[in-house]
């Protein structure tokens, strides 16, 4: 339910991450609208949403193909040796058919000639001038991809909301697209917030830092399938933050970073509120990225992110890719965990669910040293998040525990 932050007390109880999670793909899924279409060249359609089904203009295979290069043969007439009649090649078209008695010459990905039903591997033969003998029995339709076995003309393995990657990129290609309808890529306002920050390109002085989030969490959004609008940087008054959040307003999603805490200066939730902003909550059982908020003002979704520089990527990665994916078009938005084998003790604090620097190597993962939320070297060295559960607060060398690729 959402509610007014402006009335949001130290009561109201934090969302765990899996009622979070759910939260966000909820509203997201009941109230997103689906972006217009538009057509781009193959070449370009890499990480685009489809916009439409893409069935197959034919059967796959459209004849039954060989599998290996070898002897296409009747199964009946095995084991032994048998006349060979001639050759069929990758791309050769044929008129042999294949009668008791007979073998053909067959390489992958050659048409099966009729009459034959399986095809033995070269290796198991043994060819003498003009015949071949072949020593063992096979199975009917050994080796053999029969028409329509991978799939019929007019099926759609490929479906409208499907991510094109790069069996996707084949899947079109081999019925002949080379342009595709897709859906747009949703705007995504970026802000930072914050009288601490300058531009990446200035010389910070001892008590600033240089508008890194700015860049990380673009570059998370085009990864994601969005255009990140680079928004100039909200300074720590309310006058100035909504100026920046009102201009912003015309994208299809915002991003808000850092404001967001229970500092003085913190009044990026204040002054969502004064526009008249609905939140659907405001803090989250995690670690990094706490005081997380999500909500809608104007029509548009917002995110809050932490301002310390992990927590925001963090969060963006659970939460917010999700509700970008949503935006685009996708259909399915999963979070991609796996299962790793700890490489020594690991032990928390219960209560909360912690995504933490780590690497994973052959199947083993060891969480990082790391010094906090704004630690970006040790994200750096990583390349997974070790996902520790709230009431799983040790761990022995060996126990399976999630992780979350980088």
């Amino acid at each position: 339910m959402a509610f007014d932050s402006r009335r949001y007390t130290e009561c109201v109880p934090a969302l765990t991450f899996n009622e979070a999670r759910a939260t966000v793909l909820r509203e997201l899924t009941r109230e997103a609208a689906l972006p217009p279409l538009e057509t781009v060249a193959l070449e370009l359609a890499a990480g685009r949403i489809l916009a439409q089904d893409a069935p197959a203009d034919r059967d796959f295979p459209p004849f039954h193909r060989s599998m290996r290069d070898g002897f296409a043969v009747r199964a009946a007439d095995l084991p032994g040796t048998l006349r060979l009649t001639t050759e069929i090649r990758a791309g050769q078209r044929s008129e042999a058919a294949l009668n008791a008695g007979e073998a053909i010459e067959i390489m992958t990905g050659a048409p099966v000639p009729p009459g034959a039903d399986a095809v033995v591997m070269v290796e198991h033969c043994m060819r003498e001038g003009d015949w071949v003998r072949i020593g063992g029995a096979v199975e009917q339709g050994a080796n053999i991809a029969p028409r329509g076995s991978e799939a019929r003309e007019g099926d759609a393995p490929l479906v409208r909301g499907s991510r094109l990657d790069y069996p996707g990129i084949a899947w079109l290609a081999a019925n002949g697209l080379g342009s595709v309808p897709v859906f747009a890529r949703p705007r995504v306002a970026i802000v930072s917030t914050g009288d601490e920050i300058v531009e990446i390109a200035e010389t910070p002085e001892p008590h600033q830092i240089r508008n890194s989030n700015l860049w990380s969490i673009a570059s998370q959004v085009t990864r994601a399938g969005g255009a990140a609008v680079r928004c100039p940087i909200a300074r720590d008054t309310k006058e100035h933050t909504r100026v920046v959040i009102e201009q912003s307003l015309d994208c299809d999603m915002l991003l808000l970073s850092g404001g967001v805490s229970a500092g003085k200066y913190d009044v990026v939730e204040s002054v969502l509120a004064d526009l008249g902003a609905e939140f659907f909550f405001d803090r989250v059982l995690i670690q990094p990225g706490a005081p997380l908020v999500f909500g809608r003002v104007r029509g548009r979704f917002f995110f809050g992110l932490p301002g310390n520089p992990v927590s925001g990527m963090v969060t963006f990665e659970i939460f917010a890719r999700a509700a970008l994916q949503i935006l685009s078009g996708a259909t399915e938005t999963p979070l991609p965990f796996t299962l790793a084998r700890l490489a020594s003790a690991f032990r928390h604090k219960p209560g909360l669910t912690r995504f933490l620097p780590a690497r994973i190597d052959q199947c083993e993962v060891a969480p990082l040293k790391w010094s906090g939320s704004g630690d970006i070297a040790s994200l750096c060295r990583a390349n997974a998040y070790l996902v520790a559960e709230p009431d799983h607060p040790d761990y022995a060398p060996g126990d399976l525990i999630q992780v979350l690729p980088l």
